[in-house]
């Protein structure tokens, strides 16, 4: 009797087994064919936005009437900026694709300038239509390649999937999308190097100050010693390291942490060991933190980083989290793009995210013209309706991606605020947001 019980208790845990193995099996699967679904649909979508690219210049150069040439140069904008987020979704963070999104933004920010131009009183010149023509030629080069990899791909039925096992792996075996990529870089490359030469396009292209982090390189022994602290393990040995593959942006190091209802994960600078994203995954519980507390925790935290005249400019708290966001102060005036995102676990005060990218990114030292209108000038250049609230001097990234110093005024509209930024040269209205959520809290004066 007892061999038998024994018997059925095995047959249903072998079964039971069998089931979750199944089950298992089956949410992997469906998670796999999601995201394959998903880079099968962007590839398809980049492939049809260049044909439509190609055709838009084509069209545009056929044109004879300014009336209509403005409204094709905004549709031109808005294709290339859908291309540019289909690159964005594709899985390749391990090859190297940023000349073609370089590319593509050179094509939006050259048709954008003309498009909010009057073209009736200054039309096309020579040159720029030589630039269309040249972007004509690229872009038709550019399509024929994605249109062949995208046959080949679907002829011998390729996974997108194996694309980013093979990046991961560092496969060296042939892989027909990996090869039409490069192709379409290589082309792109030729392509770049040669606009910048007769001055066509790229000369205003953003500095990317990520090559110039300080610091000495470290070894991997030195990393998973500044991930202890930063992660707050106890051993080393809970700890996995691993590095940046040739083409990326920056070396890296990427470390990882898991242990029960705790996982972590953080990236590292090779050179000077400054940490670009910081994420700690764990229950948080009842708050016993304020959002006041939690924001000079975050502010030591930053100092302690060796982050130098940052200033807390919005704090805001989800259920038991606080958000901080930190801009660089030059001099008394702020600096957009060189921002730091902190969060606070407000149970205990941990430091449980931080986003430096931003910063790494842009920050350096502006050499900053005096505005040639007043704050008094440029209020008046605001919506009447609007109550202003406070004032600053900061130097904000406008439409086309320039630095430009503005005055910001955050004021008032009914129940909404809205931060407003003035153009201080020329008293243009450069940028309104709207700042959503009573949960939002300003500390603009420190």
């Amino acid at each position: 009797m007892f061999r038998w019980i024994t018997i059925g208790v095995l047959s249903i845990a072998v079964i039971g087994t069998g089931v979750w193995g199944y089950l298992e099996h089956q949410e992997k699967n469906a998670i796999l064919i999601q995201a394959e679904n998903s880079y099968q649909k962007s590839f398809h979508e980049l492939s049809y936005y260049m044909d439509l690219l190609h055709d838009e210049i084509g069209t545009v150069l056929a044109m004879n009437s300014h009336d209509r040439l403005s409204p094709k140069f905004v549709d031109i904008w808005r294709i290339t900026s859908e291309a540019h987020t289909n690159v964005s979704q594709l899985p390749l963070g391990l090859l190297p694709f940023n000349k073609t999104e370089e590319f593509l933004s050179d094509i939006g920010d050259f048709t954008y300038r003309t498009a909010i131009r009057n073209l009736d009183d200054e039309p096309l010149s020579g040159e720029e239509t030589d630039i269309l023509k040249e972007l004509y030629t690229q872009a038709g080069d550019i399509k024929d390649e994605l249109r062949r990899t995208q046959h080949l791909a679907m002829e011998n039925n390729l996974r997108w999937m194996d694309v980013q096992l093979a990046l991961v792996n560092n496969e060296q075996s042939d892989n027909t999308i990996i090869d039409g990529l490069k192709t379409v870089e290589k082309n792109v490359e030729g392509y770049s190097e040669a606009n910048q030469q007769t001055g066509l396009i790229g000369v205003n292209a953003k500095v990317n100050y990520f090559e110039k982090v300080s610091g000495k390189e470290l070894n991997e022994k030195e990393a998973l010693s500044f991930g202890k602290k930063l992660l707050h393990v106890k051993t080393e040995d809970d700890l996995e390291i691993t590095s940046s593959g040739k083409g990326a942006d920056i070396p890296l190091y990427s470390i990882n942490y898991s242990n029960g209802d705790k996982k972590a994960y953080l990236d590292l600078t090779k050179k000077g060991g400054h940490p670009l994203t910081l994420l700690i995954d764990r229950p948080v519980k009842e708050k016993k933190v304020s959002l006041n507390e939690g924001a000079k925790k975050a502010e030591a935290y930053i100092e302690d980083l060796e982050f130098k005249d940052m200033q807390l400019y919005q704090s805001a708290e989800y259920d038991t989290n606080g958000m901080y966001s930190f801009l660089y102060n030059q001099n008394g005036i702020r600096v957009y793009s060189d921002s730091i995102e902190v969060k606070v676990a407000l149970d205990n005060g941990e430091i449980i995210g931080l986003t430096t990218s931003n910063y790494f990114s842009n920050h350096h030292i502006r050499k900053v013209t005096d505005p040639e209108i007043t704050e008094e000038e440029a209020k008046e250049k605001v919506n009447p309706q609007v109550e202003i609230h406070e004032s600053h001097l900061a130097i904000i990234d406008n439409d086309l991606g320039e630095e430009v110093l503005a005055y910001e005024f955050l004021g008032t509209l009914g129940e909404d605020t809205f931060r407003i930024f003035i153009n201080a040269l020329d008293g243009k209205e450069e940028k309104i947001e709207k700042l959503g959520g009573k949960e939002l809290k300003y500390a603009i004066n420190n």
